[in-house]
């Protein structure tokens, strides 16, 4: 059987009313709470529904799937939640970003994150989808720091840029899927002054 192919977004409103954007974020946030709670695998569009309070239908003109209900709602966090620094440094730039993104991943999307990568391993569709929105959004940011600092001066010719975003990203979901210890400043602090500033700054 033919691999389903993920649509890419929220499913475009059919003429009527105005779709609502706020009950848009609400059928999102309860996608969330319910993943936090039982899983992609064992979410279903009848739980969203209820944690909403609101009809199936309703969602299902959103959405035409639950895989479509997740990645949109994975897609719309980055957007939000993945803000990118300008500080002028790099220091500063990857001190202000990962911060955020420590903030963002402790927060209330902590669990559902961490129950969402847990299933990438056995859901081919969602872990390609999840690669495309959210995982390259914050690459994004970073190759973008990293470019910045390059045309400050700030970078080494020989700058392994690939290595360092792998290894920014990869600290913080350490933390966050395997031992269990805070994403707090000092330690964001550590993972720039000790390991991001040494492998790509100028000077270092």
């Amino acid at each position: 059987m033919a691999t389903p192919v993920y649509s890419g977004a929220a499913r475009t409103p059919q003429r009527g009313r105005p779709r609502d954007a706020s009950r848009d974020d609400a059928l999102r946030q309860a996608a969330l709470e319910v993943m936090a709670e039982v899983g992609y695998r064992a979410l279903t569009m009848d739980a969203v529904a209820a944690r909403a309070r609101a009809g199936k239908a309703t969602i299902y003109r959103r959405w035409e799937s639950k895989l479509d209900l997740v990645i949109d709602t994975c897609t719309q966090l980055a957007q939000q939640n993945l803000a990118e620094p300008d500080t002028g440094s790099l220091a500063g730039d990857l001190r202000e970003f990962l911060s955020a993104f420590a903030a963002f991943l402790s927060g209330p999307i902590g669990k559902a994150a961490q129950a969402l990568v847990g299933e990438l391993p056995h859901e081919p569709e969602l872990a390609t989808a999840f690669r495309d929105t959210f995982l390259i959004a914050q690459r994004d940011v970073l190759r973008r720091i990293l470019e910045r600092a390059a045309e400050r001066g700030e970078l080494r010719a020989d700058a392994p840029r690939g290595m360092a975003v792998e290894i920014a990203g990869a600290a913080l979901i350490y933390r966050l899927m395997l031992t269990g210890d805070p994403l707090d400043l000092p330690f964001v602090d550590r993972v720039v002054d000790q390991v991001l500033l040494p492998l790509v700054a100028e000077g270092q």
